[in-house]
C-alpha cells in the first residue's frame, strides 16, 4: 500500500480517428494535466510514456512540443496495458523516492498504421495460425455462453450500456445510443461478436501528474492506495476458467489486499472492455459479480451509472475508444475526475473510491501478457 503518492491532475485529448498529429494529441493531454495540477513543465522530474506502435524516439518528440525536455524519459510497452504500466511505474518511482514528481503519459495514433484487427505476431504460434484477438475473445465468449447459458442478447447489453454512458463524455469516440437489436444486427466480426461489441481503432493521448503528497493538498488530488502488474501464467490450465480470468483475479486480489478494500467498497470502475465478453469476465474476476453471473450485470442495472457498482462511466474502450498506449491513462484520468467531482454529466454521486483494470495482449500458452490493477481514493 502506498501512503505518500497522489495524482495531482489529469488530462486527455479527444478520442477517435483524427487528423491531428500525435504531438497535438499529447500536447492536449499534457497541458491539461499540468494546468489541473498547477505544475510547471520544469517541475517534472521524469516522464514515463506508454505506447505500442509508435516509432522510436516519439516520446521525446511529443514531450518537446509540450515544453518538457532534459529529464529522464522512459518508454514502456505492455500491449493494451501500456498506459497503466506507465502509471504503475510512475507510482513506484515516486514511492521509492527516486523522483518527486513524475508525468505518466499514454499515446497512440493507430489510424496511421492500422485499419482493422491488430495484426498478429507471425513469430507467435497463435499469431502464425491467424488467431487474432477478436478470434480469441470470440472463442472465450462461445465457451462462456456454453458453460453458463448466456445469450447473445446479454453480451450485447454490455455494448448498449457503454455506448449509453459515452453520450455524457464529450471526449468519447462515439456518442450515440444503440438498442440490443442494433448491436446484434451490426456486422459480424468473429461469432458471436459483432462490430459494436469490439473496440474501435482510435487515436488519443492521456496524462497524469504523479507526486508525493503534501500537507497543503486539497480536494483536487487523489490518493494512490495500491497498484500491481501481474504477468501471464501457463494456459490452458486445469482451473475451469476462460482465458485471462485467473490473471485478472490474481492482480485484483493483490490490490484489494494491499488497499484494504473489497469490490463492494469500490464506487466506480474503469475496466478493459475491448470486447463485450471481456467486461463480463473481468467483473467476475474483480469480484463485482459471482462467477458465471457477470452477463446479468448490464441487464439488471448493476454496472450502469446509477447502479451499485458503476463500470465504465466514460464509455469504456467500446465507445470512448481504445488507442492502445493511451487507454490505461484515459482510465486513470476518468477515475481522477470522478473522485474529484469533475466528471460533469457522467459524475457518480458521492464517489470516493475507484479501481482501474487493464488487460494486455495474448501470447501462445499464457493467459495474457499482463494485467495492471490500480486502486485510487479521494483525498
Amino acid at each position: 500500500m502506498y501512503t505518500d503518492v497522489v495524482i495531482a491532475g489529469a488530462g486527455t485529448s479527444h478520442f477517435g480517428k483524427q487528423d491531428a498529429s500525435l504531438e497535438r494529441l499529447a500536447w492536449d493531454a499534457v497541458t491539461e494535466a499540468l494546468e489541473s495540477s498547477a505544475t510547471a513543465p520544469d517541475e517534472i522530474d521524469a516522464v514515463v510514456v506508454g505506447t505500442v506502435f509508435s516509432h522510436p524516439g516519439v516520446a521525446h518528440r511529443v514531450l518537446r512540443a509540450a515544453g518538457i525536455a532534459g529529464v529522464p524519459i522512459i518508454t514502456v510497452e505492455n500491449a493494451c496495458a501500456s498506459g497503466t504500466l506507465a502509471a504503475h511505474s510512475a507510482f513506484e518511482y515516486v514511492h521509492r523516492g527516486q523522483y518527486a514528481t513524475v508525468l505518466a503519459l499514454g499515446i497512440e495514433k493507430m489510424s496511421d498504421s492500422i485499419s482493422g484487427a491488430i495484426p498478429s505476431d507471425p513469430g507467435d504460434l497463435d499469431g502464425a495460425s491467424g488467431l487474432a484477438l477478436p478470434a480469441m475473445y470470440a472463442m472465450t465468449a462461445q465457451r462462456y455462453m456454453h458453460e453458463h447459458g448466456v445469450t447473445v442478447e446479454q453480451l450485447a447489453a454490455v455494448s448498449v450500456k457503454n455506448h449509453e454512458h459515452a453520450i455524457a463524455n464529450p471526449r468519447a469516440q462515439y456518442s450515440r445510443s444503440y438498442s440490443i437489436d442494433q448491436v446484434l444486427e451490426s456486422r459480424m466480426i468473429a461469432d458471436p461478436l459483432t462490430i459494436l461489441q469490439c473496440s474501435p481503432i482510435s487515436d488519443g493521448a492521456a496524462a497524469a501528474v504523479v507526486r508525493r503528497s503534501r500537507s497543503s493538498d486539497g480536494d483536487n488530488v487523489i490518493r494512490v492506495l495500491a497498484s500491481t502488474l501481474e504477468s501471464g501464467s501457463p494456459w490452458p490450465a486445469p482451473d475451469g476458467h476462460v482465458w485471462n480470468f485467473e490473471l485478472i483475479q490474481r492482480a485484483a486480489d493483490r490490490v484489494y489486499a494491499a488497499a484494504g478494500l473489497t469490490a463492494q467498497q469500490v464506487d466506480v470502475f474503469e475496466i478493459h472492455d475491448a470486447f463485450t465478453i471481456g467486461e463480463i469476465v473481468t467483473i467476475e474476476a474483480l469480484g463485482i459479480s459471482p462467477a458465471g453471473k457477470g452477463a446479468h450485470a448490464a441487464v439488471d442495472g448493476t454496472t450502469w451509472r446509477a447502479g451499485v457498482s458503476t463500470v465504465n462511466p466514460s464509455g469504456g474502450l467500446l465507445s470512448r475508444g481504445h488507442p492502445l498506449g493511451a487507454t490505461g491513462m484515459a482510465q486513470v484520468a476518468e477515475i481522477y475526475w470522478q473522485l474529484t467531482g469533475q466528471a460533469g454529466r457522467r459524475q457518480i454521486s458521492g464517489a470516493r473510491t475507484g479501481v482501474v483494470e487493464t488487460m494486455g495482449g495474448n501470447v501462445t500458452g499464457l493467459n495474457g501478457n499482463g494485467c495492471v490493477v490500480i486502486a485510487l481514493q479521494a483525498a
